[in-house]
């Protein structure tokens, strides 16, 4: 991808205040109380349309190892063990199979929006070559099952399981698993890897209980109703209906282009528009990637998209999509300073130039692809490029040129109500048949509440309880006075990087290391220190925070809908020097083979 690392002439204080203006419009008091859980708005369409649940008895049995949640988590962490000789090996998962967020989101165009390549897990280890530089949904769910039967996973799986109590046995030295079918069964470790995005959320709107025609949740798509498929078929059930889409984010991006290509009539309701930059997919090349293929490639990839990311100096850019180009257009104005001016402010004056330029460019691609004027304009983004997730697409703003497509832009305000004949906004009813909410997932609730779960450590201390004051953990996988239990996430660790499974892949690599040290020597306990853990937190402290999550962004999941974390989500940080500075410490920290901080017994 070419990038353009002169700084456009902008008048930057212009700018802040145009953004600035664009994100007063949008706060709102009630914050991320705005939304409902889908569960609980339509319990109905909370269950799983894809899989019939089998029944089955209760398990009261015995596991090494069990693992709640089954997408990427539980599955790279399983591969590692069963590598290291674990077979027993059980997860837990509240869908029909194997996939987590996949397993969930079948809307018609869903695909990864970071490179498949480095994306999408084992795939050496499988012997898998996406298909394309960005797969969709279908190809992704298949590995997640392909993964399953390579490592022998299905096996003890317990898919429509949902856990209910986690609690430790200091006399048995186990945990005790509960779920909701039953099961009271062991385990000697435990990992959680439920993830960021799993519990569906509806706007809070008024009426939305009322409305006569058909609606339902993007992660709980209804086929049978619209007809077509997961791979993407026509939906010829929405030749004749007018169709409501509520939400322009990320998924909102990848299905309008369906819905504008089938539904009779679709109005896409827009609150805040979403930065579009181009995706350029292309089919993935066999003798390119037979070329490619080498033992280690894919960590190789993993590691040099970290690092183009970061302020470092990569030598290449393996990826080369819309990801790393913010990175190099950094780099490159960095480059051209004396050494003597690199200095932390002038490293952020020159972070914000690039932004610019690349929202500038963001921006003008909107109003060149979009035929009519007023609708290119609307669909403009004014705001930091990563203040909200960045999108990447090649036929969304195209969909807009469709006559039967109208964008209902709400100037920040929102959609108003549902009635029974359709959606209100700007004053106006738009009477449509059908209507679906793109309205995503909960972010940064409450570990427990969103877990549907609380965990009971050492002396019956309570998760709940000890995090209160926010998280504590150490390397973000362990937690003093909860042994044998791995906490496969991101905070505290690498954090927020934009290829998120990387996390996980560095964080299994750690729970077979530990566990196969502690099986070979006879150990059946292992926990971090109290001073182990407080010293990581404290060095973690020193760093400049979360690079997302600023107030002065306009309002959304990554800042809390503009209201900010307080003094518990100020602990939801990674490691000083990044994402880069966490993996090299993690590597040097396994080969040591010492596992300082951790307490064996």
């Amino acid at each position: 991808m070419a990038s353009t690392h002169s700084a456009p002439a902008i008048d930057k204080e212009a700018l802040r205040r145009k953004y600035a203006a664009e994100r007063d419009k949008r706060l709102r008091a009630d914050g991320s109380a705005q939304y409902k859980r889908l569960e609980t708005e339509f319990s109905d369409l909370a269950s799983d349309p894809y899989t019939p649940v089998t029944p089955r008895e209760p398990l009261t049995d015995h596991v090494t190892f069990a693992f709640i949640g089954g997408g990427f988590a539980g599955l790279i962490t399983g591969a590692r063990l069963k590598e290291a000789g674990i077979d027993d090996y059980r997860i837990i998962e509240k869908g029909g199979d194997f996939g987590g967020t996949w397993y969930w989101n079948r809307y018609p165009g869903a695909q990864c929006d970071t490179a498949s390549m480095i994306y999408m897990p084992l795939l050496e280890e499988t012997g898998h070559m996406p298909s394309e530089k960005y797969a969709h949904a279908p190809e992704i769910r298949d590995h997640c099952s392909r993964i399953g039967e390579h490592y022998g996973l299905y096996e003890n799986a317990l898919f429509h399981t949902r856990v209910t109590d986690l609690s430790w046995d200091a006399e048995r030295k186990c945990w005790l698993i509960r779920t909701d079918r039953g099961d009271a069964f062991t385990a000697n470790y435990v990992g959680m890897g439920t993830g960021p995005l799993h519990v569906a959320k509806l706007p809070g709107l008024p009426g939305i209980e009322k409305f006569g025609g058909k609606s339902f949740h993007t992660s709980r798509w209804d086929y049978a109703y619209t007809g077509g498929t997961p791979e993407g078929a026509a939906m010829s059930g929405l030749a004749d209906k007018r169709v409501a889409i509520i939400g322009t984010g990320a998924t909102a991006v990848q299905c309008v282009p369906h819905l504008a290509r089938d539904a009779k009539e679709l109005f896409v309701f827009q609150r805040t528009p979403s930065s579009v930059d181009e995706r350029n997919n292309v089919p993935i090349d066999p003798d390119w990637f037979s070329k490619v293929n080498e033992p280690g490639w894919q960590k190789k990839w993993q590691e040099n998209f970290v690092a183009n990311l970061g302020v470092g100096f990569p030598a290449e850019d393996l990826v080369d999509d819309g990801w790393t180009d913010l990175g190099k257009r950094i780099r490159a104005q960095v480059i051209d300073m004396p050494a003597d001016q690199r200095t932390p402010a002038n490293i952020m004056a020159a972070f914000e130039d690039a932004d610019n330029g690349k929202m500038e460019e963001i921006r003008e691609r909107a109003q060149a692809i979009v035929d009519d004027p007023a609708t290119g304009e609307q669909l403009k983004a004014w705001y930091r490029q990563l203040c909200k997730r960045p999108c990447f697409h090649d036929e969304y703003l195209q969909a807009f040129n469709h006559p039967t497509t109208h964008l209902i832009h709400t100037d920040g305000k929102g959609v108003e109500c549902i009635t029974e004949k359709g959606v209100v906004a700007g004053g106006s009813e738009y009477e449509v048949d059908c209507i679906i909410y793109a309205s995503g997932f909960e972010v940064g609730t409450d570990f427990v509440e969103r877990s549907g779960y609380d965990v009971t450590g050492r002396d019956g201390v309570k998760l709940s309880e000890y995090w209160k004051n926010g998280m504590r953990s150490f390397h973000g996988l362990h937690i003093h006075g909860f042994p044998n239990m791995f906490f496969v996430q991101q905070n505290q660790a690498a954090a927020f990087i934009a290829n998120y499974p990387h996390n996980l892949v560095d964080h299994a690599l750690t729970v077979a290391a530990v566990v196969s040290y502690a099986l070979e020597d006879g150990y059946t306990e292992v926990e971090p220190t109290a001073e182990a853990q407080q010293k990581w937190i404290d060095f973690l402290l020193t760093g400049p925070g979360a690079r997302i999550g600023s107030t002065e962004c306009t309002p959304g999941y990554y800042n809390n809908e503009g209201q900010g974390y307080g003094e518990q989500e100020r602990f939801a940080l990674g490691h000083p020097a990044g994402a880069q500075g966490y993996f090299t410490h993690i590597d040097a920290w396994r080969k040591s083979g010492s596992f300082d901080g951790l307490e064996f017994r």
